[in-house]
């Protein structure tokens, strides 16, 4: 063929029409003709465009077992909430993103069990119910948890100084639907900014920091899985996070309870942080 710029985008579209995967063509297909468009719009110089292969490299290079920078990429971008908003549920508690540190497997643990191995000096306690959307509560729904320490890390970024699994576990809801367990209240915290998306964001004066949250995947057998968080209400960054995840609905109250037997019943001391976090889950058709 005689490539030209008026007959680039339907030669290469044309190339995708054999392919055996329906869903696969009509996403090349659209892909083609959306990067086709932003590249007569914008119009790259050779070098830029050269900037943006190394810079999608780089993302690839930063990537290791406890680092997801591609996910770190889409989501400043907004992308990976457009797509957890597009599939999320159309009635119950609303998704938000996945974010980069779901990264190691969470250990399973007992309810009332501290996710804390710090045994950090302010405690606080999570507990609420799963639900179906029906309103019946649902038991042995499974609770997958974690969240940055009081300084706004996660284990995984801090190897040598947090044991495997802070800030992470693995529960089961009780007969009656409800779970609950120990921590600490989470901080804010900036998404890591030594790669190229904190190179970008640096570039385009943009701040990477992210609101005080505890991060969810909430599933229950005959029942759409959850992926949410719960954000400290009244956390820094709420109005400007770095990534787009805040929902209204997600914001919760970390309340400080001073009541000595509701500590005991949580096997804590008084005064400490209480959250109560329900779900809604919606049944699969």
């Amino acid at each position: 063929m005689d490539f030209s710029w008026e007959t680039a985008t339907f030669a290469v579209i044309d190339s995708f029409r054999d392919t055996p995967d329906h869903r696969l063509r009509e996403i090349m297909e659209s892909a083609v003709r959306h990067l086709h468009d932003f590249v007569r719009e914008v119009k790259p110089t050779m070098a830029e465009w050269n900037a943006a292969v190394e810079f999608v490299t780089a993302l690839g290079k930063t990537c290791t077992e406890t680092r997801q920078e591609v996910i770190l990429f889409s989501d400043v971008l907004g992308v990976s909430m457009m797509v957890e908003t597009l599939n999320g549920q159309q009635e119950g508690t609303e998704s938000t993103v996945l974010g980069p540190f779901h990264l190691t497997e969470s250990p399973a643990r007992a309810l009332g069990d501290s996710i804390d191995l710090m045994n950090g000096p302010h405690p606080c306690v999570v507990s609420g119910h799963v639900f179906g959307s029906d309103g019946i509560p649902l038991a042995g729904a499974e609770i997958d948890v974690w969240q940055c320490n009081e300084e706004g890390f996660y284990d995984v970024q801090q190897p040598d100084v947090q044991p495997a699994g802070n800030g992470r576990g693995l529960f089961h809801t009780d007969a009656e639907g409800r779970y609950w367990f120990r921590s600490v209240v989470p901080s804010h915290y900036p998404i890591p900014t030594d790669g190229p998306v904190g190179a970008l964001l640096e570039k385009a004066n943009r701040h990477p920091f992210r609101p005080a949250h505890v991060h969810f995947i909430v599933r229950a057998e005959g029942h759409e899985e959850v992926t949410t968080h719960a954000f400290v209400r009244n956390s820094p960054y709420v109005e400007s996070d770095a990534v787009f995840a805040v929902k209204r609905s997600l914001l919760t109250d970390f309340a400080v309870q001073c009541d000595a037997a509701t500590a005991r019943r949580f096997g804590v001391a008084a005064p400490f942080t209480h959250a109560k976090v329900d779900f809604v889950l919606q049944k699969k058709p």
